[in-house]
């Protein structure tokens, strides 16, 4: 990148908070706040003490409310994030052969890790070039079904539903970008896992899965085999803890009460529809902008496949986004930088349920300014 342009935004224009990131995301600051007060009392405590596993059945008790888990459902926590999870699910979850719909970075990970897996069949994997999304269709033999609810790279969500003629099979969805913003029956799956340091305004580090009565069957049929699996990728160890309020391994205590903090405001403001309310309020001012605008455009061009959190908008040639990128963090606004591995001169934009939808109205009037400037 050559010298960047010398560009400042006026702070009339400017967003009240200036992070749009991904992952981490934006953490609200009376959250912290909170933290801050409780750390006396909290950071540096046992987490197998009565402190620490309070703060886990509150995230338990409160996610099963936000989600409105159906009778019989749980909540599962372990260490390790969504990426360690690919991997106990392979183990733990997929009996003989999976199917995967692939549609990006993120999503193609799960796939990878069956296809490596010695004891399983190949996968099924229906891929979509990436702004698309292909569709999910049962077939024989398949015992696990791979979905996922957002493409965090790509910015493409599809709602998750459970294959008409899959019979017993299990849907194992990733939701690590949609959880807590993005509406769903979880109802149409079986384990529906994800990650705090999106929607949930927390750190990594961490997933929790909200699991059927069937995906806990298979996870102690499974575990219970001959199949060797690691501990730390038991998922029966990783239930058994659960439903003690802990985990088996030691856990970022920041990341569990930041969590349960999110949970607590969204639940106070309304629960799920009001998360998804304010990113729906997003995403329409930043599609309605790009799609109005001479140098943006909606990466996907299927408004019904366009997420609600996670924006991803191409910028026309004349503009080289990284330096527009590199303008805006010069300015305060951080992390609207495109996912690296999928090439596009665009920018990413988080529109999570802890962003203002009126700070990411100010995002576009801010980019607006520097468009002007650069062209």
């Amino acid at each position: 990148m050559s010298q960047l342009p010398d560009i400042a935004i006026p702070d009339d224009l400017l967003p009240h908070d200036g992070r749009f990131g991904c992952g981490p995301s934006k953490v609200r600051g009376d959250a912290v706040e909170m933290l801050a007060g409780s750390a006396g009392h909290f950071l540096g405590t046992s987490h197998r003490q009565a402190a620490v596993r309070f703060k886990v059945g509150e995230l338990r008790n409160g996610l099963a409310e936000l989600l409105s888990l159906p009778d019989g459902y749980e909540v599962l926590l372990g260490n390790g994030g969504s990426t360690a999870f690919w991997d106990a699910a392979t183990l733990c979850l997929v009996e003989e052969r999976s199917q995967h719909l692939v549609f990006g970075e993120f999503s193609s990970k799960f796939a990878s890790a069956t296809a490596a897996a010695p004891f399983l069949a190949d996968p099924d994997v229906r891929s979509a070039d990436p702004g698309g999304a292909p569709q999910a269709e049962a077939v024989d033999g398949v015992d696990a079904y791979c979905l996922t609810h957002n493409e965090t790279s790509t910015g493409v969500a599809v709602a998750p539903v459970r294959p008409e003629g899959s019979g017993d099979a299990l849907v194992l969805v990733d939701a690590t970008s949609a959880a807590g913003g993005l509406r769903v029956d979880v109802g149409q799956t079986d384990a529906y896992y994800f990650a705090p340091q999106k929607c949930f305004a927390s750190d990594g580090g961490l997933w929790i899965a909200a699991c059927s009565p069937a995906a806990v069957e298979r996870i102690g049929r499974l575990t219970s085999s001959e199949r060797w699996v690691p501990a730390f990728l038991d998922l029966q160890i990783a239930l058994d803890n659960s439903r003690q309020d802990q985990t088996y391994n030691t856990p970022s205590l920041a990341t569990l009460f930041l969590a349960v903090e999110q949970v607590n405001w969204v639940l106070e403001h309304g629960g799920l529809e009001f998360a998804a309310g304010r990113c729906d309020a997003s995403a329409a001012t930043i599609y309605d902008w790009a799609d109005a605008h001479e140098l943006a455009t909606p990466f996907v061009s299927d408004p019904d496949l366009r997420s609600h959190v996670v924006a991803t908008i191409d910028v026309d040639d004349s503009v080289d986004a990284p330096v527009l990128a590199a303008v805006l963090r010069d300015n305060g606004l951080v992390d609207v930088e495109p996912y690296r591995k999928l090439g596009r001169n665009q920018l990413r934009v988080a529109l999570f349920p802890a962003i203002d939808p009126e700070d990411v109205a100010a995002l576009t009037r801010c980019v607006d300014h520097v468009l002007e400037r650069l062209v």
